[in-house]
Order: C-alpha cells, then sequence, then structure tokens
C-alpha cells in the first residue's frame, strides 16, 4: 500500500489568497522546465498522472496544491529556465511563489534537477530562494536512468560540493524507480 494513498489534487493558485489555509504542513516541489519534477512528484505519491507531464517546458503555470491526507500538501511550483510562456505571466510567477515562501506550513522544499544538466546557477539561486538556514533542502538528481553508474557517481559528487551543507541530495530515476524509497522517506518525515 502507498505511503499516500489518500494524495489528491487540491487547487490551482493563481494568487496567494487562493492558496490553502496556512496550516498542517506543506512540501513544495521546484525545478527548472522539463527536469522531472512532474514524473518525481508522480512516482514519490505512487500516482501515474497526478502531476500532468509533458515533453513540452513550461506546462505547469499556477501553483498546484495536492492534498496527501489531513492538513498535509506538496505544491508543485512553475518551471524556471526555458519555458514558453508570456514574460507578463513570468512576472506574475515571483510575487505568488514569494508569498508561498513566507507560509508557517512550509516544512520544505525538494529541488528536481535533471542529473545530465546538473546543479546550475539558477538551480543555486532556488536553494537560497529556500533558505536552508530556515527549512530543508533536499534535491534529486532526475532522470539518473539516462547516466551510467560511473557517471552518475560523478554528477552526485560534483552537486555535494556545489551544495555543501545547504541540502541534502541523492540520484533519482522516476522511470527505473532509483533513489524512489529515500524521496519518500524524506517527504514522510518532512510531513510528521
Amino acid at each position: 500500500m502507498s505511503r499516500f494513498a489518500e494524495a489528491r489534487f487540491l487547487l490551482s493558485a493563481a494568487a496567494p489568497a487562493q492558496f490553502p489555509a496556512d496550516v498542517g504542513a506543506e512540501v513544495a516541489f521546484a525545478g527548472r522546465s522539463n527536469a522531472g519534477k512532474s514524473s518525481a512528484i508522480n512516482a514519490i505519491l505512487a500516482r501515474r498522472s497526478l502531476a500532468r507531464t509533458s515533453k513540452t517546458p513550461g506546462r505547469t503555470r499556477l501553483l498546484n496544491f495536492f492534498a496527501l491526507g489531513a492538513e498535509r500538501r506538496i505544491v508543485d511550483l512553475p518551471g524556471y529556465g526555458y519555458a514558453r510562456v508570456p514574460e507578463q505571466e513570468r512576472l506574475e510567477w515571483g510575487p505568488l511563489i514569494d508569498t508561498l515562501r513566507h507560509r508557517q506550513s512550509l516544512r520544505g522544499l525538494f529541488l528536481i534537477v535533471d542529473a545530465r544538466r546538473g546543479v546550475g546557477e539558477s538551480d543555486l539561486a532556488l536553494v537560497d530562494w529556500g533558505d536552508p538556514a530556515v527549512r530543508r533542502i533536499h534535491v534529486l538528481l532526475a532522470k539518473a536512468d539516462k547516466l551510467s553508474r560511473l557517471e552518475g557517481a560523478a554528477v552526485l559528487s560534483s552537486a555535494r560540493g556545489r551544495l555543501g551543507e545547504r541540502a541534502s541530495i541523492q540520484l533519482f530515476s522516476a522511470v527505473e524507480g532509483q533513489g524512489l524509497a529515500e524521496a519518500q522517506r524524506v517527504l514522510t518525515d518532512w510531513l510528521a
């Protein structure tokens, strides 16, 4: 049985007034456009298509909240970096996402990084946004199935060097289930 048997879509928010009540615990999922964020959410929650996946970058345009049980949620953020999104819409994301950062219920941030790209400057900026002194950050080096074992070890070592103590990190593959149990454990611990 899934650890997240009650997982369901809750709502999409285009404005802070639409957010669920700031009670309980929630974890944000963020990453570059097309890094594998929706696939990671679906794999971790053991759902096929709870979060919509697409090969087209920029598919997630609102903050999508998913309920995992009584007062436990995850929130899927719009991808950053390349995305075919009107500039005005992209500018509206900043204040929306910044409001999320100040919620009492926000316990942590899962940052999804395409392992083939490694941790870049925009990823490091998001780690800073997450404020590791205040909340926990866990990096999933996604699409690890596309790397050899040696390449995966090198990417993991490089990412640890770039992130230092600011975040925990692991290799992850939604396709092959690599690192799935560890990611589920982290999410469960944070939402407890």
